[in-house]
């Protein structure tokens, strides 16, 4: 499995920038693409970037424009740097590890992203 450590949350006003990071050991072969997810209270949890093995990019759309995931192959990390936030971006985000067939994915433990008006 792909144990993965996310960093980086906290509090930030409205138009503020954070940036996430994960850190990602174990069996990194298995790692098809790397994503971060968010999850607000009473809602469902929802993509909101995503890498491709590739380096393919995708983001949900309230994201574009605002939001970059990037990596760090050598250091095996995944970046979510966030910018204009606004406090819907309020959520726990976590940090995803899409793996090859035979392998489970793996989650992270969140980071609280809180966003003041």
């Amino acid at each position: 499995q792909v144990q993965l450590v996310e960093s980086g949350g906290g509090l930030v006003q409205s138009g503020g920038s954070l940036r996430l990071s994960c850190a990602a050991s174990g069996s990194i072969f298995s790692i098809n693409a790397m994503g971060w997810y968010r999850q607000a209270p009473g809602k469902q949890r929802e993509l909101v970037a995503i890498i491709t093995k590739g380096g393919s990019t995708t983001y949900q759309e309230s994201v574009k424009g605002r939001f970059t995931i990037s990596r760090d192959n050598a250091k095996n990390t995944v970046y979510l740097q966030m910018n204009s936030l606004k406090s819907e971006d309020t959520a726990v985000y976590y940090c995803n590890a899409k793996a090859i067939t035979g392998f489970k994915d793996d989650w992270g433990q969140g980071t609280q992203v809180t966003v003041s008006s």
